[in-house]
């Protein structure tokens, strides 16, 4: 599989480039999960994105990287989504490797915080979060704050 994998803050990113995050998080989110919710929160203007295209050009993954003292007092992964194209192909595991790298190339060996859905809890487990909180509800989903030190 032909994949090219970009992170780029907020001000580097180009409309188009944008644009196609935003639509990607809206299918998975809004439209897949059938979960209405206010993405476009203000955040993405101060986080990085990291992002993968497929061979044909098309956004298949993105995630946003917030720097501390933001969503938390910590560094913060979310608004994480692999299309359902390149689902169980090990695109959502990059991802996250992906992130983890560029956190630690960015802002040195920080605790990095998240807000799981909570059927991700053993994806999230697999690269060292580990559950930090009782279970809650966001946006009518499950989810489970967990945490990497």
């Amino acid at each position: 599989m032909n994949l090219n994998w970009e992170t780029k803050h907020y001000s580097d990113l180009n409309i188009n480039e944008f644009h196609d995050i935003i639509a990607l998080r809206i299918k998975i989110f809004v439209i897949e999960q059938d979960c209405p919710y206010q993405d476009l929160d203000g955040k993405d203007k101060k986080a990085y994105h990291v992002f993968c295209r497929d061979g044909k050009g098309n956004i298949v993954s993105t995630a946003r990287i917030l720097p501390n003292g933001i969503s938390y007092p910590e560094v913060s992964l979310g608004r994480v989504v692999v299309d359902e194209s390149v689902r169980g192909t090990g695109v959502g595991h990059e991802l996250i490797k992906r992130c983890i790298d560029f956190i630690n190339a960015e802002f040195g060996q920080v605790t990095v915080i998240i807000s799981a859905q909570k059927h991700l809890e053993k994806f999230y487990g697999a690269h060292g979060f580990i559950k930090n909180s009782d279970e809650y509800m966001e946006d009518g989903i499950p989810h489970i704050q967990m945490r990497k030190d």
